[in-house]
């Protein structure tokens, strides 16, 4: 089998609101998939489908081979993490963490074997006799995570575990998440609005608007070659343009303003009535003065930030529209506000896709 969890045509509304619009997904064994969208897209319903705390109106959910769209949350193998991390306030960290086992009748001397070897996992071996309150937001997060995996689950599931933490700690906490998936090798399911951080520890990503999977790929493909514009306006940064589809050479000319310049069509059956043009700032070069390129838009610099590694330069082109470029800092094309300016990019850089 080469997927852990299969998700076919399901569908989910609360009254009027369709919520979940017929996605279809399969999760890999041990893969790390993040369901990234903005608020309101429908991933968070979309986990809570996978855990049981909803039923799909339509559409089948398979764990391991297994239909479960109508088994409750505790019969499916599968555990999840929560923003808020719904710690027992009055227990111990040890209590909180085999509340489950001692659910299920475990013995207590399995039960602290295997407490001891979750918060090991964690690096919390010091902190079992206190209360959450005594523990900082990561180190909450942390007995959250023990806790769930305690079960020895095959699916971890995580509903934006890091919201409540500063920017540092996030990041820490997610390389630290990363690692330990790595290391137990279960599959996580990972829901968060972060781009940055879906970027940077998934193994594949499922981008979510309105209800509907937009296109699931790894993070590289994700962001250099997106499939719809809402994938690429809303994945990091890019110069996004209305196009027209050159008649001439179809697969490398389009019509910018007027002017053929270079693009690549990612996939020629996706391009609708309305296409667009996305070239991230990073890829896109201000030519030196003499300087020759196959083709090139011109334009006015309005704006030069520095933003320490690199040098954000807006240029406003000659139609009115305005253009992005990122440039490393150390370069020696620095121009000023004011400056007439010439831009390009390589063609392959120039990302063709429909609506």
């Amino acid at each position: 089998m080469d997927y852990i969890i299969k998700i076919e045509n399901v569908e989910k509304s609360f009254g009027n609101e369709h919520i979940v619009k017929g996605i279809n997904l399969d999760i890999k064994p041990g893969e790390f998939l993040t369901v990234l969208g903005p608020s309101g897209c429908g991933k968070t319903t979309t986990l809570r489908l996978i855990a049981g705390f909803e039923d799909p109106d339509a559409g089948e959910i398979w764990i391991d081979g297994k239909s479960v769209s109508r088994i409750p949350p505790y019969k499916r193998d599968v555990n999840t993490v929560f923003q808020n991390y719904a710690l027992f306030p009055h227990m111990t960290i040890n209590e909180n963490i085999a509340y489950g086992l001692k659910m299920k009748k475990v013995s207590k001397s399995e039960r602290l074997a295997r407490v001891i070897e979750a918060l090991r996992l964690v690096q919390l071996e010091s902190f079992g006799d206190r209360k959450p309150r005594q523990l900082s937001g990561g180190q909450q997060q942390r007995v959250a995570v023990a806790r769930a995996l305690i079960n020895n689950p095959k699916v971890l599931l995580l509903d934006e575990p890091l919201g409540a933490l500063d920017l540092k700690l996030r990041k820490q906490m997610q390389i630290e998440l990363k690692h330990l998936q790595q290391k137990l090798e279960i599959t996580f399911i990972y829901v968060t609005h972060d781009q940055e951080e879906a970027l940077t520890i998934s193994d594949r990503i499922a981008v979510m608007n309105k209800g509907v999977i937009e296109q699931v790929a790894s993070p590289k493909e994700i962001y250099e070659s997106p499939s719809t514009k809402f994938v690429a306006d809303f994945i990091g940064d890019t110069n996004l343009f209305e196009i027209q589809i050159s008649p001439t050479n179809e697969t490398n000319v389009v019509n910018l303003f007027g002017t053929k310049v270079g693009g690549r069509i990612r996939e020629p059956k996706s391009l609708t009535k309305q296409n667009y043009l996305s070239v991230r700032p990073e890829r896109v070069k201000l030519l030196a003065h003499g300087e020759e390129a196959p083709y090139f838009l011109s334009g006015t610099v309005e704006e030069v930030i520095y933003v320490g590694s690199f040098i954000r330069t807006v240029v406003k082109l000659q139609q009115g529209q305005r253009i992005v470029a990122m440039m490393p800092s150390k370069g020696d094309h620095l121009c000023l506000p004011g400056d007439r300016v010439r831009v390009t990019w390589k063609e392959e850089d120039g990302i063709v896709i429909g609506q």
